[in-house]
Order: structure tokens, then sequence, then C-alpha cells
């Protein structure tokens, strides 16, 4: 390879580190300003978390098939 050709290489990854490092400082601004300024609570129990009414079989099918796909879909 020619050197001019070297520098253009060299010149387009510094261009192309660049960029990332620019990507990276946006996502890091956008969540710090979306981001909630409080601290996450943690639940010590699953109390009120669920809509009133027992848990039927049919909720936790549901469930179930939203969590683990079949292997039809993979």
């Amino acid at each position: 390879m020619s050197l001019e050709r070297l520098n253009q290489q060299t010149i387009l990854e510094r261009v192309n580190t660049l960029e990332r490092e620019m990507e990276y400082l946006k996502r890091d601004i956008l969540r710090q300003w979306t981001a909630s300024p409080r601290a996450v609570r943690r639940k010590p129990s699953l109390f009120g978390s669920v809509q009133a009414g027992d848990i039927t079989e049919e909720m936790i099918e549901d469930s179930r098939k939203s969590i683990f796909r079949t292997t039809l879909d993979i």
C-alpha cells in the first residue's frame, strides 16, 4: 500500500472512532435526562402489583407463552 492510502485508512479509522464516541456521549446524555432522579425502591412483596382478583391458570399460561417462545419462532 502506498503511504497516501495508509494515511487515508488511518484518518477513516479515527473518524469512525470519533463517530462511535459521539454516539456514546449522546446516549449517556439522553440517559441522564430521562433517568428518574429518585432511587428505585425495591418492593418487599408482590402485593398490589397484580390486578385485583385471583391469578388464573389462563393468566399463568399466557405469561409462560410470552416468556418462553416455541421452537418454531426461533
